[in-house]
């Protein structure tokens, strides 16, 4: 063991990142051909699909757009799919493939989960297989994880085109850019992905639930449905929405551990890729490949902490007579008596503590929010891992497009921090960094703390919040803090013991995703506007250089102060507290 962690997790974690990195390359490298207007490999096959799309909404891709009719447009989209999954959800009990006949939903829980939806958090205050029709979870939720991915990827690439070029207030067509991104790599993606685990046992029906009679003589209904589709784009684009209310712990979203492999990569393939795609479309590839490693030099280490936690096991299980020791093949102990050790609560065993480390980690640094183990077992300062990824804005990885643009973000203000620390011209790809891009910039990282923030206080000094709390403590104060984190960082994983179907609580966060989407995506293609209509700054002696190890170590600081520093004393309230409460029996 080397701190604390088995080799055998050392390798899964480095496999896993080896597997990542090689796949996101190419990709990265075929969406700047895509986004880029050029031609690819499938450009046979949808471009006269994506010319038809046009021609049928009467778009011309020739036609850019200013960031302001960008942002319209971005806004008029996101609106016109709330009202249709608003308006679907609440009829569901009058529209077909129904099979359980299932009712509508309440008008506040239908709020919170199109809204949940349209700004691809998907926070979920309902258990899928009790509360949605296959109507409702493949054209109302499934349609949604392309499209609010895609939106995402949308405003990365006019963000890009607003560091590229010059003089100019144009950033591209975002009805163009919102095709493409579903046309020539969800779609594709989704499909070989569904197959995959299709074939791996992922079920996909449109069956009626089953009822099956369980060794005492009673029945037992099992669920079913169309979910191998709705996991790929779930896992691809970022969304985590699960079919069942278990999410990735249920066997038929998830039942082996190669499927739970395929989903894993999935999480973050997009996000990191995009790193390699911004270096091709701004014409250094050193830029992309410096992002990416800032990414992975936060996250390696914190999913490394998440599994040391984990297998450090609970002093609690061990005084109720559980034996924490990891014992592993070939060690002091024989095979058969091997064991995972550790924490397993609320864990699988077909996946055990270390893939269940990494999912925690992977799925709140991806802003995912999909579970393959419940994070409400996990340890205090194993919780407290993807609680921290989330809090860091959601950019390491981050969202489809919405993590790229959020570190983008981090990039300027670490631009301009260490410009005047060393005293050089803050300037980020022959772009000078001015006032306004700060003020913008500040506006992207700090709402979201206030909202967290905010939102929290309010739920733990009201009647109606408290009303929701069930554990008492540290640990509800942590439910509560971890479910406005998700919310308005547009992750949508949940620390569960927290009873979140409420009018008080599906309004709250809500407006936390709300805000917390839009009131980052304005101020970055704000950003994009303000800086295509500058002019390019030849590089000088005393321009700050961006790609090197130097200023990959700046920028991670800046994430990590900016992140610990302002949730310090709420993270002392919950977490903290509860693990020194744990140690002390």
């Amino acid at each position: 063991m080397w701190l604390g962690i088995t080799a055998s997790a050392w390798v899964q974690l480095a496999l896993y990142m080896c597997v990542l990195t090689a796949l996101a390359v190419p990709l990265g490298g075929y969406m700047a051909r895509v986004f880029s207007g050029e031609r690819s490999v499938l450009t046979a096959i949808f471009g006269p699909v994506e010319r038809l799309i046009h021609r049928l909404c009467g778009v011309n891709p020739a036609e850019e757009m200013t960031w302001k009719t960008y942002a319209v447009a971005v806004i008029l989209f996101s609106l016109a799919g709330f009202v249709l999954l608003f308006g679907l959800l609440v009829g569901q009990g009058v529209l077909p493939l129904n099979p359980q006949h299932l009712p509508g939903l309440t008008p506040d829980l239908a709020f919170n989960t199109a809204v949940s939806f349209i700004t691809n958090t998907n926070w979920q205050s309902y258990g899928g297989e009790t509360t949605l029709s296959y109507f409702s979870q493949m054209v109302g939720l499934t349609v949604q994880n392309f499209v609010s991915a895609a939106v995402g990827m949308a405003v990365l690439v006019a963000l890009i085109r607003g560091l590229t070029r010059h003089s100019t207030d144009r950033l591209g067509n975002f009805w163009t850019d919102l095709v493409r991104a579903n046309l020539y790599i969800l779609l594709p993606l989704s499909l070989i992905v569904a197959v995959a685990l299709g074939g791996l046992g992922v079920i996909q029906t449109f069956d009626s639930y089953a009822t099956a009679k369980t060794l005492e003589g009673s029945d037992q209904v099992i669920a079913l449905g169309p979910v191998a589709s709705q996991e790929a784009i779930k896992m691809l684009g970022t969304n985590g929405g699960g079919f069942f209310n278990t999410n990735s712990a249920h066997p038929f979203e998830n039942p082996t551990p190669f499927s739970n492999l395929i989903e894993m990569v999935s999480i973050l393939l997009i996000p990191a890729a995009l790193c390699f795609t911004f270096g091709k479309m701004v014409g250094d590839r050193r830029q992309g490949v410096a992002i990416f490693a800032a990414m992975t030099l936060v996250f390696v280490p914190f999913a490394a902490a998440a599994i040391g936690f984990e297998q450090a096991g609970n002093p609690h299980l061990v005084a109720a007579g559980a034996d924490p020791t990891t014992a592993q093949a070939g060690g002091n102990m024989a095979p058969a008596t091997a064991q995972a050790g550790g924490n397993m609560e609320g864990k699988e065993t077909r996946f055990g503590i270390v893939n269940s480390a990494i999912w925690a980690a992977a799925t709140t640094a991806a802003s995912n929010g999909s579970v393959n183990a419940m994070h409400d077992s996990f340890t205090p300062l194993g919780g407290l891992v993807p609680m921290l990824l989330m809090k860091f804005g959601e950019v390491i990885y981050g969202g489809a497009g919405s993590g790229l643009y959020g570190m983008l973000v981090f990039v300027i203000l670490t631009v301009f921090i260490a410009g005047l620390m060393v005293g050089r011209t803050p300037e980020y790809l022959g772009k000078k960094i001015g006032g306004y891009e700060i003020k913008m910039a500040s506006i992207a990282v700090l709402l979201p703390c206030a909202l967290v923030l905010g939102a929290t206080a309010l739920a733990v000094v009201t009647p109606l919040g408290k009303a929701g709390i069930f554990n008492p403590g540290a640990q509800g104060f942590s439910e509560v803090l971890y479910a406005f984190t998700s919310a308005a960082n547009n992750n949508g994983s949940a620390f569960a013991g927290l009873s979140a179907n409420t009018p008080f609580y599906n309004t709250l966060l809500a407006l936390c995703m709300l805000f917390g989407r839009f009131f980052v995506l304005l101020p970055v293609l704000a950003i994009a506007g303000s800086l295509a209509a500058k002019k390019a700054v030849p590089v000088s002696a005393g321009t700050l250089p961006t790609h090197t190890p130097l200023f990959v170590a700046i920028l991670i600081g800046v994430i990590l102060l900016i992140g610990v520093l302002t949730y310090a004393p709420a993270l002392a309230l919950g977490p903290v507290i509860e693990h020194l409460n744990m140690i002390k029996g």
